[in-house]
C-alpha cells in the first residue's frame, strides 16, 4: 500500500483538486469572512453525493453516509491571511 494517496487518484480529479487548492489559496479570506471560500465549497461538495449545509454564514457540513458503522469528523480551518508565498 503506497504512503502518498495522491499517486493513487485518477489525473484527472487530481487536476481538478490542484485547481481548486490554487483558487482558493489566490483568494484568502480572513477568519468569519470567508463567505467565497464556503460558497466555493458547498459548491464543489454539493457536486458529490453527499448533503451540504451552511452553518453561520461562513461554516460548510458535509454528511457523506455510508451505512451502518462507525461515525468519523472531521474539521478543517478555512481562513487564510492575505500573505505573498515565496513557494
Amino acid at each position: 500500500m503506497t504512503t502518498d494517496f495522491l499517486t493513487d487518484l485518477d489525473d484527472d480529479l487530481l487536476t481538478r483538486l490542484r485547481g481548486l487548492y490554487r483558487e482558493l489559496h489566490q483568494q484568502p479570506e480572513l477568519s468569519l469572512e470567508e463567505h467565497k471560500t464556503a460558497e466555493r465549497i458547498e459548491a464543489e461538495l454539493s457536486s458529490l453525493d453527499v448533503e451540504v449545509q451552511r452553518i453561520g454564514g461562513t461554516g460548510v457540513v458535509a454528511m457523506i453516509r455510508n451505512g451502518a458503522g462507525p461515525t468519523v469528523l472531521a474539521r478543517a480551518d478555512t481562513d487564510a491571511l492575505p500573505v505573498s508565498e515565496q513557494t
